[in-house]
């Protein structure tokens, strides 16, 4: 199994690590000549690639991966293709023909519904510029699937925590905040299950829309308050909505208000979440600490 993967991030190491046992090689891009070092200390072929521009040792090195993880954000462009990778590389995954490409996108493209349940039928109505992005890029993989018969799973995430992020350090400094808006939910997933959902559309070579969440949509500020209670600190003092300083990226994020189901990932992927709740999955990171 060869591995290519643009956009080594944060859910992009966990998945490495989730498969190393199983790679014979991995590939995979950053933003930086840095970064790219530290990559290639990991044991990770790396390329330098911010979306810019075409790299050639890049469409040299795509004919050997045989899957292809895709956790590149979109962007605006004047010739309408919001995907760097498709932008720039879909001549070279057409000919290269990997089993199996995953895309990782964001639960944002459903947009606002109103607190109610969304699966992967329902609509999307995104809010902010970079999910309606978001949704064009989702649109642009679907096409290429259909178009060239390689399977893409597209896989929706909601807000992602994991060790490194949580909510933990914030709250020894003091710096956490308690932000109450009455009805407002919001579904996350731990970056252990990515990678074991990511590991199992690679498996089965599957096609479509999957979400990738856990399963308890639940108001922000519960999810301090346990965290706090782990800890055995005093929770930070309520604020209203209304009177919190946020920043106009955070107001639209809490402008979005749904319950989104993982049905998808049970019953077609065959996944079992290690994290159900946010409540295992903050013990694990605590004690991973």
């Amino acid at each position: 199994m060869n591995l290519f993967v643009f956009g080594m991030g944060y859910s992009a190491r966990a998945v490495h690590r989730r498969m190393a046992a199983r790679l014979d090689h991995i590939s995979g891009t950053t933003r930086s000549a840095q970064k790219a070092a530290g990559l290639e200390e990991g044991g990770i072929e790396a390329f330098v690639f911010d979306g810019a521009r075409r790299d050639p040792r890049i469409a040299e090195a795509l004919p050997s991966a045989n899957h292809v993880l895709a956790s590149i954000g979109p962007d605006e462009t004047l010739d309408g293709v919001c995907d760097p990778v498709l932008r720039h590389y879909r001549n070279d995954l057409t000919a290269a023909r990997p089993v199996a490409i995953v895309y990782l996108s964001t639960v944002g493209v459903y947009g606002d519904h109103g607190g109610a349940w969304v699966d992967e039928e329902s609509p999307c109505r995104p809010v902010s510029k970079r999910s309606k992005w978001r949704l064009a890029a989702e649109a642009a993989w679907q096409r290429f699937a259909a178009e060239t018969g390689i399977p893409v799973a597209i896989i929706r995430l909601s807000g992602i925590y994991g060790p490194g992020r949580g909510p933990f350090q914030k709250l020894k400094e003091g710096s956490s905040r308690r932000i109450i808006k009455p009805g407002q939910v919001f579904n996350r997933i731990h970056v252990d299950d990515i990678a074991q959902i990511t590991e199992a559309a690679f498996d089965r070579r599957v096609s479509g829309l999957f979400n990738g969440t856990d399963d308890e949509p639940a108001p922000p500020q519960d999810v301090i308050v346990h965290a706090a209670g782990l800890l055995g600190i005093e929770p930070p003092p309520e604020v209203p909505f209304e009177d919190a300083d946020l920043s106009a990226m955070a107001r639209t994020f809490y402008g979005e208000n749904k319950r989104v189901r993982n049905d998808k990932i049970k019953t077609e992927l065959g996944v079992s979440l290690t994290f159900p709740t946010y409540r295992e999955g903050l013990a694990a990171i605590l004690a991973a600490e």
